[in-house]
């Protein structure tokens, strides 16, 4: 027996609403937790699974992988050793690369099998990756299941914005129900900052107060990334339990019905009447991806490595370990003392990589607050402004705080830094939950997911995200210092300032959605 077909948006009950704005806004705070786990965590692991010459020079690429062996090699490096800094830029594109290309595939299976059957599909996916990923061994299975991860999320970001969209008929309730979910999605960001800082405080209390991962031997089996990629599989439960009680968007579902659904064709979005709204929207969201990761991104990933704080930290701690030994060879072994002095070596030797993973979750947090502010204000403002202005007010602060932000208070006091990180997360990401917002107003109901994910996951997952890759290999690599972390600040300067630059050009031909055209299309 077939079942009943979902209510008319109106008559949605009051208890049905409250559903499905729980499931999205669930959905869209865990989209950006597991988005924003690889900031956090991402340097940490390369460090730990990358492998290289005994003499510390770089290993052949498969090597490196883990994917063949050479005799005379070593597994580990320093947190600012450059092939930290190298893929931790390569695997901010190869993901964001294989979500791009599944996400467009995402797209057309969102129009053709219906927005919640990908969204279950989805959410599984993307529960299931980060688990995987904690238990890696090698650099290979880290990038694979950072990949697979990637996808879920590009998949259900776009069939989650489409369903809300179809759900609420009303503009005004359509606006206020995306808007205000899409705000959750920067307590992700703020909620796997505060879930790190939390590991990274118990294991600095207790190295081993969490339980061993099984890991094997030659690899920390109490490792703080590993911990938080593991907290990736609770939101998919939370949400899963909560899709049988939510309907399938009506539009789709009674087009389904009829036999009146048009089979999605991408060329469409390429004809006379799509080709403008495809361009700019895909051209907007490769700017908004440039940004984050060109330049936010790689703050706590990268840029975290060379800030004044931790520059201090580096330059007392070879005073202090001197000490803590001369403190050690003056005791007798087997003695308080001896065990006192040498926990005191074992924390000097240790200070620089934990202010680095103090300060990553202190610029992380900042980063994620002002998202959380971008989001919000983007909601207020929606109801309020015509999209093309309400855009501008987004993207003009930029063009100057981008590039003052990483050439100038990168290298100052930290609180005017973490300030300006705030107000680059705000513009950043207010653009992201406009874009969300926009692209189902502009795309017919057949073409809602296929446009959506052609803008979202070509332009920005695929093209906008090798701004990682262009400011750690080749931008950072053209400016002079042999600081890692300055050389990539400079460059995601260039990097924020440029693509907010082409963002405004954008802003300014951005077509209008139907409901603000002056006369309606047909």
């Amino acid at each position: 027996m077939s079942s009943a077909a979902p209510p008319p948006p109106s008559s949605l009950s009051l208890i049905t609403r409250v559903l499905v704005l729980m499931v999205a806004a669930v959905g869209f705070l865990f989209d950006t937790y597991e988005l924003l786990m690889f900031p956090v965590t991402g340097a940490d692991a390369v460090a730990e699974l990358v492998i290289v010459q005994e003499d510390g020079s770089p290993a052949p690429l498969m090597a490196e992988l883990g994917l063949s062996q050479v005799d005379g090699t070593k597994r580990g490096v320093p947190l600012n050793d450059t092939r930290v800094r190298l893929w931790a830029g390569r695997m901010l594109w190869i993901a964001a690369l294989a979500g791009g290309v599944f996400g467009l595939l995402g797209g057309l299976l969102i129009d053709r099998l219906g927005r919640k059957t990908v969204m279950v599909a989805s959410i599984l996916l993307y529960s299931f990756s980060p688990v995987a990923a904690a238990l890696s061994t090698e650099l290979w299975m880290l990038i694979l299941f950072r990949c697979t991860t990637f996808i879920g999320v590009c998949v259900e970001a776009v069939a989650a914005v489409t369903w809300l969209a179809e759900l609420f008929a009303d503009k005004r309730t359509r606006e206020m129900a995306i808007g205000w979910t899409l705000a959750c999605a920067s307590l992700g960001g703020i909620l796997v900052t505060e879930v790190y800082n939390l590991i990274v405080m118990i294991l600095n209390a207790n190295p081993t107060g969490l339980p061993a991962l099984p890991v094997g031997e030659g690899f920390n089996a109490h490792a703080a990334w590993r911990y938080t990629l593991l907290t990736g599989l609770v939101p998919g439960a939370f949400i899963l339990m909560l899709m049988p009680f939510v309907p399938e968007s009506r539009v789709w579902s009674e087009k389904k019905r009829n036999g009146t659904l048009i089979r999605p064709r991408i060329r469409e979005l390429f004809s006379p009447s799509l080709i403008r709204t495809t361009l700019v929207t895909t051209t907007l969201s490769a700017c908004a991806y440039a940004s984050a990761f060109g330049a936010l991104q790689l703050g706590p990933l990268i840029m975290v490595t060379g800030i004044p704080p931790v520059n201090a930290v580096k330059a007392d701690t070879p005073a202090a370990v001197k000490a803590a030994t001369v403190k050690v060879q003056a005791t007798t072994e087997g003695t308080p003392e001896r065990a006192a002095a040498e926990r005191e070596l074992a924390q000097a030797k240790t200070a620089v990589p934990r202010a680095i993973k103090e300060y990553r979750g202190k610029m992380q947090r900042w980063q994620e607050i002002g998202g959380l502010t971008g989001r919000i204000l983007l909601a207020v403002l929606l109801v309020m402004l015509p999209s093309r202005t309400l855009l501008k007010l987004f993207i003009l602060p930029g063009i100057i705080i981008f590039p003052l932000t990483y050439l100038n208070l990168v290298h100052g006091e930290f609180l005017f830094f973490a300030i300006a990180v705030f107000f680059c997360g705000l513009l950043t990401v207010g653009q992201f939950s406009f874009i969300s917002e926009f692209l189902p107003r502009v795309f017919p109901v057949h073409l809602r997911g296929t446009g959506g994910g052609f803008a979202t996951n070509i332009g920005g997952r695929m093209i906008g995200t090798m701004a990682a890759i262009l400011n750690t290999e080749i931008l950072s690599g053209m400016v002079g210092g042999t600081d890692n972390a300055v050389k990539v600040a400079t460059a995601g300067a260039i990097i924020g300032g440029a693509a907010y630059g082409v963002a405004l050009v954008m802003a300014f031909i951005l077509p209008k959605p139907d409901d603000e055209a002056a006369t309606p299309k047909g």
